[in-house]
């Protein structure tokens, strides 16, 4: 059996998920059909891809080949703006692995952004799910598993990892953060009538116009990083989807950054003795989350966080 080459995100390895994989893989008795959920997709493609390593590695006969380019390695990926997986897309994979593999015996399909499926695609996998074809591995990778059809789920071995999130690449980003803490601060310490509002209202929409900046400046980063890595032949609906994918990472990044920002400030009034410090981070992050659901229904980020830095304008105002 050929070792496999491509390693586990640092932050999955060790974790009860990787374990109990590494055991069946081990035994030989990997189920066909697996659920990957965790909340950073970057860490969740790169733990399918560590996986589809390990299934393609156990038989493979002649050189080896990373999965991003093996022939027996099917990836599948919402496609154009609207960011979905698509009928033809599932029936091309169904076509795929219905034939023999390539080499060896084994073949392994990754499906990321699951929950992209549309009605009728997930239909046409929930039947391939009931009727795997032989030696083949469906994994599924998702941040929200239960927007997949019930059906699909209880057809499927669920592990979750846990966040990975990687930092946010962008010379500035840190310096912004810094200044939202300082912005909280001053809010906490007293806004006086007339120039005292003005000031923390101009810093606010100050904010906000850094953070779209930095926001453009970081996915245009993580765009070109994943483009270098992309395996050839992708079209462009694919490519487009893929820089979608990365802008979209970037801005839940970003905003959980923020979130780990207001907690580091709300635990040094805590452990100074502020105890009114525990709810007024309760009621921002509670707001921070509101603010970062509304991207789900795409609205636009900067308004969003404006809604958000609204919030806190209130929340930390002391008087």
């Amino acid at each position: 059996m050929t070792s496999a080459a491509v390693p586990w995100p640092p932050a999955f390895a060790g974790t009860p998920a990787v374990t109990v994989i590494e055991r069946a893989l081990e035994a030989g008795r990997l189920s066909h059909s697996l659920l990957l959920a965790g909340d950073d997709p970057e860490g969740l493609s790169a733990a399918g891809l560590a996986l589809a390593d390990r299934i393609l590695s156990r038989d493979a006969a002649g050189p080896a080949y990373p999965p991003e380019t093996h022939p027996d390695c099917l990836q599948v990926r919402p496609a154009g703006k609207s960011r979905q997986i698509g009928v033809e897309a599932v029936r091309e994979m169904v076509g795929r692995v219905n034939v023999s593999a390539s080499i060896g015996r084994s073949k392994v399909v990754v499906i990321h952004d699951a929950e992209r499926l549309n009605a009728a695609a997930a239909n046409i996998l929930l039947k391939t799910l009931e009727e795997p074809p032989a030696d083949t591995t469906i994994l599924l990778l998702t941040a929200r598993p239960y927007a997949l059809l019930p059906t699909i789920r209880s057809r499927v071995l669920h592990f979750r990892f846990p966040g990975m999130a990687s930092p946010v690449r962008a010379e500035g980003w840190e310096a912004w953060v810094a200044d939202y803490r300082a912005w909280l601060t001053r809010l906490g310490q007293g806004v006086s009538p007339g120039a005292g509002v003005a000031d923390s209202v101009f810093t606010l929409y100050g904010l906000l116009a850094r953070f779209g900046f930095l926001l453009d400046r970081a996915a245009a980063l993580e765009s070109t990083r994943r483009k270098a890595a992309l395996p050839e032949g992708l079209d462009d609906d694919e490519i487009a989807a893929i820089e979608t994918e990365a802008a979209v990472g970037i801005r839940l990044r970003m905003f959980a950054a923020i979130e780990e920002a207001t907690r580091a400030h709300a635990t040094g009034l805590m452990a100074a003795g502020d105890e009114a410090a525990r709810r007024l981070l309760t009621a921002s992050v509670d707001r921070l989350e509101h603010s970062a659901s509304l991207l789900r229904v795409n609205l636009n980020e900067l308004a969003a966080l404006e809604d958000y830095l609204l919030a806190c304008l209130r929340i930390w105002t002391r008087r």
